[in-house]
């Protein structure tokens, strides 16, 4: 192996998401100006001060620091992260929001545990897959534990309930496993258990359920359950090629329940068109091909499964964001990573790239 400087284009690339993130970002917060009780200043200053700024800070030094180091610790690493989202449960600690959960609140400020949880979880199993190397095609070392992973990250996360940030967390794992060469009967182990878990949950939980039908039907309860989705479509259609023009969506005042959250790429759409869409939308894709190549170049089994797992995690919760707000996927509430509102959301994303650059100084020859 040999040090040397960060993948510059991999830092291009991310560097292109946080500028779009931030204009797209910057005019769908304007349709929260016409939201009574909406407070844009604090959204503004939770966005980029402790979001961008923050982040980026912490994108610097984990670019920095040597990505092994993460290994030694991995295993508390992931028990702190499921301690603080279990903190979420705590009278007067935790905050609740639209029935959910998911947050805590300290000193004025939010943070969403689950989003470190499930960069914990990614470096643990990473560490845990690279240290069994060649067993784990061996039950009691490969499925097993990574099983037990889902199940018990999972337990406090449904609890909340996440169900979104569960399924992101449940991908990145399967793309993990399959990355160290897992048997192929255990993989399709895994997505049995993942089938019949999802039908299970489907059964217990009526909105989850209510989900999948609007998905099937949303033009059902178009006031109702089938509200967003159709103001979604209203506003990516409205875009045509080429968009209304920046900060001219008209979807974003008073008809998106969530302009500035899971539903901007609507505004997106509606603003930057087709062609725009697509640009963000190839952002996306060349920024997993990228992270791909820098997980295969990497000089260690830890390394080369870390970078694929938070490739995954940035990758998947994005386009199932975008896919939801096209009704090509169920509504799922996560957000679009670099673009979105939610600080601790960008603040992670930041500072997981950070990690991804630092395994990029230390490549094969």
């Amino acid at each position: 192996m040999h040090r040397k400087n960060v993948d510059k284009i991999f830092l291009i690339i991310v560097g292109l998401l946080v500028l779009s993130g931030f204009f797209i970002f910057s005019s769908a917060s304007l349709g929260l100006l016409t939201r009574e009780g909406a407070r844009m200043s604090s959204i503004m200053f939770n966005q980029i001060a402790l979001g961008l700024v923050l982040g980026l800070t912490a994108m610097f030094i984990t670019s920095r620091v040597h990505y092994t180091h993460y290994r030694k610790y991995a295993f508390y690493i992931f028990l702190f992260a499921l301690f603080l989202t279990a903190m979420v449960f705590v009278p007067f600690l935790g905050m609740e929001h639209g029935g959910a959960k998911r947050w805590i609140k300290i000193a004025g400020q939010t943070f969403q545990p689950s989003e470190l949880l499930k960069l914990a979880f990614v470096i643990y199993l990473s560490a845990w897959l690279a240290s069994v190397k060649g067993m784990i095609k061996n039950l009691k070392y490969g499925f097993f534990p990574l099983l037990g992973m889902i199940v018990i990250s999972g337990a406090v996360i449904l609890k909340q309930p996440d169900t979104g940030t569960f399924l992101v967390l449940a991908i990145a794992g399967f793309c993990i496993f399959f990355a160290a060469e897992a048997k192929w009967s255990h993989l399709f182990g895994l997505v049995g258990v993942a089938l019949a878990g999802a039908g299970g949950w489907i059964m217990m939980k009526p909105y989850v359920l209510q989900r999948i039908v609007t998905f099937l039907n949303p033009s059902a309860d178009s006031l109702g359950a089938g509200y967003q989705i159709k103001q979604s479509l209203i506003a990516v259609g409205s875009g045509e090629w080429f968009g209304r023009g920046f900060g001219k969506s008209i979807q974003k005042f008073n008809y998106l329940p969530e302009p500035i959250g899971d539903s901007i790429f609507a505004v997106t759409a509606e603003e930057w068109g087709f062609v725009g869409s697509v640009l963000l939308i190839s952002l996306f894709l060349a920024f997993a091909f990228r992270g791909f190549q820098i997980a295969s170049k990497s000089d260690s089994t830890f390394g080369r499964l870390l970078a694929v797992g938070i490739v995954i995690l940035i990758v998947s919760q994005s386009f199932i964001n975008m896919a939801s707000m096209l009704g090509i996927f169920p509504l799922t509430g996560i957000p679009l990573l670099f673009v979105s509102h939610g600080g601790t959301a960008l603040f992670i994303t930041l500072l997981e790239v950070g990690i991804i650059l630092n395994i990029s100084r230390y490549q094969k020859r």
